[in-house]
């Protein structure tokens, strides 16, 4: 009879450990581990059995819990194999239905993981700044009650803005520590691979700018206050962003007007104009509940100013649109310019462009003249969730030896 621990590691998909399990192993496991029925004590045995067997394996799930979107990642490497990476993520307003976490979470999970179990899981997150929360502290504690409620047989870690791995139970005693940690986890692992670099990731809501030299995270800032006030934290992004926010007045009719701080239209309107966005790619809520397109952005936009299709032509939207984005640019570049500022050695360094809004971060870097090194393939939309479980996996390993 197949030892479940045998079968389990076969299962799980661990193609390295399988072509090293001879009969003596199974032997071995079946003298050694007292095998239960749940998942997780079948997935910490297989580790052990595989470590004590000269297999180095590691299954690790990344997650990014935000505000508006749930990511994760899953990362997989083994001995003389290519490493096997996964990537979800799902649409998510936490201030609408916070109650719905743990039911989304298990639903990117079953996605992210197919049904195998991972080794371990780390935890980076930015949905602790929704109103729906009094305060960072309750909304840090509800998201790590959430995770922990979902797989409480996982073996799970937080990660903090120092750049440590805590233990749920742990991270709930101090929960600041890890509020909007998930710049800390992007940039940290990019610092692996580009010792001296900008990182400018600009994602649905806003663009994280991080300072990179000697293989060290050289940011000013920790929390987002202080990241705002160094020019390393912005609040425009691709998607999500009010206009009223990018410019106080756009070009018409040969003039400027003033805009409307209403909420009738976002950054996404102006990037599917432009064809920056595809309609897949908006996938935040339109502000009029209308299907994102081309004519229904244009619509929302037009009442940027008060005015709508009838009022307006194509061609003037469209020089509207054009107007915004040349100033979110410039918007992202005053801030780099900043950080800069602090920090003239980036000059000589090229910047790391990634995120959704890869395009906007391009343009802002090339107008200070920086070497763009653009990391916009899909994966790194998810460029937390990636990121926290490479360094998991790395920090897991190095325990291990």
């Amino acid at each position: 009879m197949i030892s479940p621990l045998y079968r389990f590691v076969h299962e799980a998909g661990f193609k390295e450990g399988r072509s090293k399990l001879t009969a003596e192993a199974q032997r071995d496991a079946e003298k050694k581990y007292v095998i239960s029925t749940s998942l997780c004590d079948l997935c910490a045995s297989a580790v052990i059995f595989l470590k004590e067997h000269g297999v180095r394996v590691t299954g690790i799930v990344g997650w990014d819990i935000g505000g508006v979107n749930v990511k994760a990642a899953w990362v997989k490497s083994e001995q003389g194999q290519p490493e096997q990476v996964r990537t979800a993520s799902q649409p998510f307003e936490i201030w609408r239905e916070k109650n719905r976490l743990p039911d989304v979470l298990r639903s990117v999970f079953k996605v992210i993981t197919s049904d195998t179990p991972p080794r371990a899981m780390a935890v980076t997150m930015t949905a602790e700044l929704s109103d729906i929360f009094a305060t960072k502290r309750e909304g840090v504690q509800f998201v790590l009650e959430s995770v922990q409620s979902c797989f409480p047989d996982l073996s799970i870690y937080a990660f903090s803005l120092s750049g440590e791995f805590v233990p749920l139970s742990e991270a709930r005693l101090r929960p600041l520590d890890f509020a909007a940690s998930n710049w800390r986890a992007s940039a940290q692992w990019i610092a692996g691979q580009f010792p001296n670099c900008l990182i400018v990731d600009v994602g649905s809501t806003t663009t994280d700018i991080v300072p990179v030299l000697d293989g060290c995270v050289s940011a000013s800032g920790r929390t987002d206050m202080e990241r705002l006030a160094a020019g390393e934290l912005v609040y425009t992004g691709v998607l999500r962003t009010n206009l009223a926010a990018i410019v106080q007045s756009v070009p018409v009719g040969g003039r400027y007007c003033r805009v409307a701080s209403e909420s009738f239209t976002v950054s996404g309107d102006v990037h599917l104009i432009l064809g920056n966005l595809n309609p897949q790619r908006y996938t935040c809520t339109t502000p009029d509940g209308q299907p994102p397109s081309v004519d229904s952005a244009r619509r929302r936009l037009a009442r940027l100013i008060c005015a709508d299709t009838e009022m307006l032509s194509i061609t003037e939207i469209d020089e509207m649109a054009r107007h915004i984005y040349t100033q979110q640019i410039r918007q992202i570049r005053e801030a780099m310019d900043q950080v800069i500022s602090r920090l003239p050695r980036l000059r000589e360094h090229p910047a790391i462009v990634l995120g959704s809004g890869t395009f906007l971060g391009s343009e802002a870097a090339k107008s200070l003249g920086l070497i763009v090194n653009d990391w916009g393939h899909e994966e790194m939309a998810h460029a937390p969730s990636l990121a926290v479980a490479h360094l998991l996996a790395d920090h897991l390993n190095a325990g291990a030896r």
